[in-house]
């Protein structure tokens, strides 16, 4: 019988696999990509620190005998792994693995950011554009006018637009109820909104942040818009999950002011936004987001303009391997159980995917297929059925787990 342990170690070993590779290949920094994982999902620590206590040598062996049975090149143990175990930075009881020990606690070292790196506003950002009246859309509303900023949100009718204003105002409700806000901060928020149902009350803003359909066709005909209305020097930022920001970027006549800002769902609730930089975006803007991010309360983390940013990389094929791994013949709450259980992640797999949204865990997986063409990313075979026998998670009752 497998044990939990067993069960924890299958799936999560690959997944601290693909970190260390992300990190090796300069994608993303140690702490960008340890925070997001700990504020993009919940987990209680990042892949690099987990590597770090397991022991770097541990983790090596067990995924090298992985390879060794399956072939499967995400199993081979990264290069970076195995030069550090080699050199014996196996990790925390070794004084030194991704990170610099002392007295069993991280100590500073050449990686470490100091209060000099925290980014600057280099842009004068007064008020804020938000284009779409989604739930996304709403959340991110409301994250800058709590913050203090003016905003400016723009929808397709006067019922969509209405309908952002009744969501904060819902959301500061339960704020009030629970002691966590006021009368005169909800009626400070409600004052900083104007909603509008053209774009071209966009004109003025400093920066506008997109959270439209996920439709390239769509978003294109949105930036190349924005860029016609927005003043010279006005931020275009898009918070697409799964879209080329490069193709955002390539329709307007300011590459260098474009960038991602990936927020996550609730955004007034989630701590994470990646900053996603194009080969384009200016230093200067990119510095100014991650600014702006600090000054809304939020967690900005940096990586480039390819599929999946840090959290999707790491996170959609751990949850792919762990439907594979169901189809061996594992029950979905034992899996789900022990992944709770060993790792302390808020979720199993299976309740997240039903969470996500099956239709749209498999988006993602195609997409990672598409941009890495590692055959270890195909969408597992029990994905597709559940997608297809239309199972797409609490939002339709039923996913993996019955919610009925």
């Amino acid at each position: 019988m497998t044990s939990a342990a067993q069960i924890a170690e299958t799936l999560i070993y690959p997944y601290l696999n693909h970190a260390v590779r992300m990190y090796e290949e300069k994608y993303a920094s140690r702490a960008d990509i340890d925070a997001a994982m700990r504020f993009g999902c919940g987990y209680p620590k990042g892949p690099l620190t987990v590597l770090d206590e397991i022991g770097l040598d541990v983790v090596r062996d067990a995924l090298a005998a992985r390879y060794a049975e399956t072939g499967d090149p995400l199993h081979k143990p990264a290069d970076l792994l195995e030069s550090l175990a080699g050199q014996g930075a196996t990790g925390k009881d070794a004084g030194r693995g991704f990170y610099a020990y002392e007295d069993g606690a991280i100590a500073l070292d050449s990686e470490t950011p100091s209060a000099d790196d925290a980014p600057q506003l280099r842009h004068d950002i007064r008020t804020v554009g938000v284009v779409g009246t989604g739930t996304m859309a709403s959340g991110i509303v409301q994250v800058f006018a709590q913050a203090g900023y003016d905003v400016v949100y723009v929808g397709r009718g006067e019922d969509k637009v209405a309908g952002v204003r009744t969501f904060i105002e819902k959301s500061l409700d339960k704020a009030i109820a629970r002691g966590k806000s006021d009368e005169a901060t909800k009626a400070a928020v409600l004052g900083r909104l104007t909603g509008a149902t053209e774009r071209s009350a966009l004109a003025e803003v400093d920066i506008v942040v997109e959270a439209i359909a996920e439709d390239l066709d769509i978003k294109q005909e949105l930036f190349a818009d924005l860029d016609r209305i927005c003043k010279p020097g006005a931020i275009l930022a898009t918070t697409t999950s799964s879209l080329p920001i490069t193709s955002c970027a390539e329709v307007t006549s300011r590459p260098e002011a474009v960038i991602g800002m990936h927020f996550f769902n609730p955004a007034p609730v989630m701590k994470l936004v990646e900053v996603v930089t194009t080969v384009q975006t200016g230093a200067d803007v990119d510095e100014t987001v991650r600014a702006l991010c600090a000054k809304t309360g939020k967690v900005a983390v940096s990586c480039g303009d390819r599929a999946g940013f840090i959290v999707n990389a790491l996170l959609f094929p751990y949850l792919n391997d762990a439907v594979k791994l169901s189809e061996s013949g594992l029950e979905l709450g034992v899996i789900d159980t022990a992944i709770k259980e060993q790792a302390a992640y808020p979720m199993g797999p299976f309740e997240l995917l039903d969470v996500v949204g099956n239709d749209v865990s498999l988006a993602i997986q195609e997409e990672l297929l598409r941009e890495f063409r590692q055959p270890g990313f195909t969408p597992a075979h029990t994905l597709k059925q559940v997608v297809a026998e239309g199972k797409l998670g609490r939002k339709t009752g039923q996913g993996f787990h019955d919610y009925r």
